[in-house]
């Protein structure tokens, strides 16, 4: 398995980067992400209009959108929406993952539950979707949502075009990460995957995987814009990077962006290939990075003093990042027992439902503004 990336992927990452500082505030970028980057479908094959790359180039666009806290719905549509039509064999899935790699349209995956059940029966050729499904990243914008129903054989991977659905944004801690509450009433929907339950398993992986390399990316530049303020910052005639516990913090933080770029390079390398310790990785990385991150962005804020507690200063936006990002999908007791899951020891025994209940719980709390 190859855990470092190879030069193209660092190029990759120098262009991605200096997209993201020159045009992240422009209403076309994500067109141009999608188009002249084509980093919108770096993982589809290139008979869809893909580049035809690996989940490892998807990450570093993750890591560098970490960095960035640009507000663009490619988590959804890149990581998510990608992830489960590249899982599933229907008949439906070339032709949505071509308009996703066109740039044409935007996606997502709704897979956690809100008060009810979401349910699919046939209707005619088509079906109809019924219920509702909360913290959906990207849902009040995606003209597509892929959404995970029970019919009368299981639970279906369905995709909804808007018809028939009410979408109501979250008042969210983190400003630049669109979450929402869908609602369906009967909403026209067009069977994707009979059987959602693996390609949900693998979404999640990879949803773990990508956000765990965003978190690494965060933590990297809070890391950055500390040192650089504690290199500029003179009190008492000196640079206070020169106090002892100035420098004790930064070497603190550095230690702790290290390990989360470690853990995050390994679960993207291991979702990449399909290994068997996907799982085992994605939760390692999540319980690594989370931590890492929400350490650092508050560390940060100590380092720029009462500067870092304004609003005019950015540090407080990755704290709100780190914060939502460590339950998004599943709070650290969801990420200890899929580790010891994947490694065959019991779980501690929480009650509730394995895929909804701890990721809604955990999430509510820190994602949703009162």
């Amino acid at each position: 398995m190859r855990i470092s990336h190879t030069p193209e992927a660092e190029e990759l990452r120098e262009v991605v980067r200096d997209f993201l500082e020159r045009q992240a505030g422009d209403p076309a970028a994500w067109t141009r992400l999608a188009t002249e980057l084509g980093a919108v479908a770096l993982d589809v094959p290139e008979r869809l209009g893909g580049a035809g790359a690996t989940f490892r180039e998807v990450c570093v666009v993750a890591e560098e959108l970490g960095r960035s806290l640009a507000r663009l719905p490619w988590f959804g549509t890149s990581v998510l929406a990608v992830g489960a039509l590249l899982a599933g064999r229907g008949s439906a899935r070339d032709e949505l993952l071509a308009r996703l790699a066109s740039g044409s349209c935007t996606a997502t995956v709704a897979f956690v539950d809100d008060s009810e059940d979401t349910v699919a029966v046939a209707a005619g050729a088509g079906w109809r979707v019924s219920g509702s499904k909360t913290l959906v990243v990207d849902g009040a914008s995606a003209d597509v949502l892929l959404v995970t129903a029970r019919t009368g054989e299981g639970t279906g991977l369905f995709a909804v075009d808007g018809a028939g659905l009410d979408r109501e944004p979250l008042r969210a801690l983190d400003p630049n990460r669109e979450l929402a509450t869908i609602r369906f009433r009967d909403a026209p929907a067009t069977l994707v995957e009979a059987e959602a339950e693996p390609v949900t398993a693998s979404v999640r992986n990879r949803a773990v995987a990508a956000l765990a390399c965003e978190q690494a990316g965060g933590a990297t530049v809070a890391l950055e814009m500390a040192c650089a303020h504690a290199a500029q910052r003179v009190q008492f005639g000196r640079p206070i990077a020169t106090f002892q516990a100035i420098k004790h913090r930064c070497a603190d933080m550095a230690v702790r962006v290290e390990a989360a770029r470690s853990a995050s390079l390994w679960a993207a390398a291991a979702v990449a290939d399909g290994a068997t310790e996907a799982a085992q990785a994605a939760a390692v990385a999540a319980l690594t990075c989370g931590e890492a991150y929400s350490w650092v962005a508050a560390e940060n804020i100590q380092v720029h003093g009462g500067m870092g507690f304004t609003w005019e200063h950015p540090a407080h936006l990755h704290l709100r990042r780190a914060t939502t990002s460590a339950v998004l999908f599943g709070d650290r007791l969801r990420h200890q027992e899929d580790l010891l899951a994947s490694l065959g020891l019991p779980e501690t025994g929480r009650s509730g439902s394995c895929e909804s209940q701890p990721t809604r719980a955990g999430a509510a709390a820190a994602v949703r503004v009162p």
